[in-house]
This record gives structure tokens, C-alpha cells and sequence, in this order.
């Protein structure tokens, strides 16, 4: 896909920190008018503000792209295993689930990161509806309903395991007979003859098992993901209660570290004030000290006085 200059701008829209989505969209859209694009003014008002938990996934795939696409390739993997038709099918679908359950915890703890970074709240339900549109893409990205990374405006619910079961059916479906047509029953005759030529006999059965093996491979790993995720929620309340002390020790600290302030406060008024009166105090006695040299020369040049008339002198 080719994009244009329109298409980099409202990219870049979704790029933006949540709280400027908002006044970014109307600019964008009254420029778009003003230009003479009413279509893409119009388009660009109709993008709804994504919720917290969307905005952080547009930003895991803008600035955490090798990882993102590692989630993504590993979907891909497990729909290919999932419609092969090798020995090793299985296999292939547990290790495709594997990479993506690892690709998702990698993607989980960024999106935290990320959260934190840009202020707001890493909850585990914020978490929890992260990783539930995460595992959406991986499922949609190579389907006709695909979605577009990077410009989600609301949370994706994954699939529903009747969707991804299907997938197996509609690999022998060159072959074999379309699902439904699989479910209706055959007539006696038809059923028990035999088949002749090189015309292949319908497959329900092995269809069926095939959906089978597709989904105890699903129940593996959500068992996986539901220990991942309790054992992250249990990590993630440990770091909520070691914050939440960190918190209160300095909240503590800070009040008594305002008691000590407004102590030294009052101790340094105190301090000024008696300095001030020291400064009073030193200012008289230096002046009484003056007067006194004064008083004592004064005393002595009468006393010279009375001497030389006393004296004759």
C-alpha cells in the first residue's frame, strides 16, 4: 500500500501523547477543509479518541515496531501450522503459540513502561485489555477483516475459537465437501457405497479431529497465559505494594521534614531576634563606651587645669 501525504498526517495523529489527540484532530481537519479536502476534513473528525489502553497498543507498534511484529509473525505461524497439512502439525501449533505467548509478554511489559512514562496508570485492567487487542491483531492481521496497527481508535476482542477452528476445515476444502454441506447426513445408499476412481471420499471425521487437536493446542496455552497472567498480576501487585510503602514512608519523611523546617523556622526568627537585640545592645554599649573616653578626657584635661593653677604652673 502506497501512502500519501494525507495518510503520514493522520498517522501522525495517533503518534501524538493521548491528552493532544483532541485539539491535533481539529487542526488537522480545519487545514484539511480550508485546502479544499471536505472529504478528509470530514474523515479526520469522525476519528474517535482512542481509550488509554488502544492508544498505548498505536504505541507499541509506531516506536516498538521489531517487537510488535514479532507478535504478529508468530500469529502468522500458528495459522499456516494450523491449516498444514504435515505430521508435525501440532508441534508447529505449540511453538507458534509459545512465541506469540512470549511475544505478548515482551509487548505487556513495554506497554507498562510506557504507561508509566507518559503518566498514567499501568492497572491490571488497563493491562489486561492491552494484551486482549494484542492478541486480536495477531489473530485478524493476515485475515480479510484485518484491522489497521498503528490508528486503533477502540479495544479488539480476539476471535472466538469457532472462528479459529475454522480455519482447519478450510484446508481440505479443495477435497473435501464445505462444513456445512459435512453436517448434513448422507442417504443409506449413498453412504455405504464405495468409492471408485480417483474421487476422494468425504472428510468429516478427520475434519473433526482435526478441530479437536486445534483445540486442546488452544487450551494448552490459554492454561499457559492464565499462569503468565496471574503470575504478572502477582508480580505486578508486589511492585503496587512496595510503591504504595515507598509512598507512605515518604509521605512521612515529608511531614517531618516540614516539622523540622517549621523548627528551624522558628529557631532562626528566634536567632534573628536576638541578634537584633545583641545589635542594640552593642550599638548602646559602644556608644556608652564613647561617651565614657569623652567624660574621661574631659575629666583629665580639668584636672591638668586645676593642677597648673594649683602649681603656678
Amino acid at each position: 500500500m502506497v501512502k500519501n501525504k494525507f495518510d503520514d498526517e493522520v498517522d501522525i495523529l495517533f503518534t501524538l501523547p493521548l491528552s493532544e489527540f483532541i485539539a491535533a484532530r481539529k487542526v488537522l481537519a480545519a487545514r484539511l477543509k480550508k485546502a479544499g479536502q471536505a472529504n478528509d476534513a470530514e474523515y479526520v473528525l469522525s476519528l474517535a479518541k482512542p481509550p488509554i489502553s488502544a492508544w498505548t497498543v498505536n504505541q507499541l507498534y509506531w516506536y516498538h515496531r521489531d517487537e510488535f511484529q514479532e507478535l504478529i509473525d508468530a500469529g502468522d505461524r500458528f495459522r499456516k501450522a494450523q491449516t498444514s497439512r504435515t505430521a508435525g502439525k501440532v508441534v508447529d501449533m505449540r511453538d507458534a503459540l509459545d512465541a506469540r505467548r512470549e511475544a505478548l509478554t515482551e509487548l505487556a511489559d513495554l506497554a507498562s513502561t510506557l504507561l508509566e512514562e507518559a503518566g498514567h496508570n499501568a492497572s491490571l485492567e488497563t493491562l489486561r485489555r492491552i494484551t486482549t487487542t494484542l492478541e486480536a491483531l495477531s489473530a485478524y492481521a493476515a485475515t480479510s477483516d484485518g484491522l489497521t496497527p498503528g490508528r486503533l481508535t477502540k479495544d479488539v476482542d480476539p476471535p472466538g475459537f469457532e472462528t479459529l477452528a475454522g480455519f482447519t476445515a478450510s484446508a481440505g476444502a479443495a477435497k473435501a465437501p464445505s462444513a456445512s454441506l459435512a453436517k448434513k447426513p448422507l442417504p443409506v445408499a449413498q453412504s455405504s457405497q464405495k468409492v471408485k476412481g480417483s474421487i476422494e471420499p468425504t472428510r468429516p471425521k478427520e475434519i473433526h479431529q482435526e478441530k479437536i487437536a486445534a483445540a486442546k493446542v488452544l487450551l494448552q496455552d490459554a492454561k499457559k497465559a492464565l499462569v503468565d497472567v496471574r503470575s504478572k498480576a502477582e508480580r505486578l501487585e508486589t511492585v503496587q505494594e512496595k510503591a504504595d510503602r515507598e509512598m507512605k514512608d515518604a509521605e512521612k519523611q515529608r511531614r517531618e521534614a516540614e516539622q523540622r523546617f517549621k523548627k528551624a523556622t522558628a529557631i532562626s526568627e528566634m536567632a534573628n531576634r536576638r541578634a537584633r537585640g545583641a545589635a542594640d545592645e552593642l550599638d548602646q554599649a559602644t556608644k556608652a563606651i564613647d561617651d565614657a573616653k569623652r567624660a574621661v578626657e574631659k575629666a583629665t584635661k580639668d584636672l591638668e587645669t586645676l593642677f597648673r593653677q594649683t602649681h603656678g604652673k
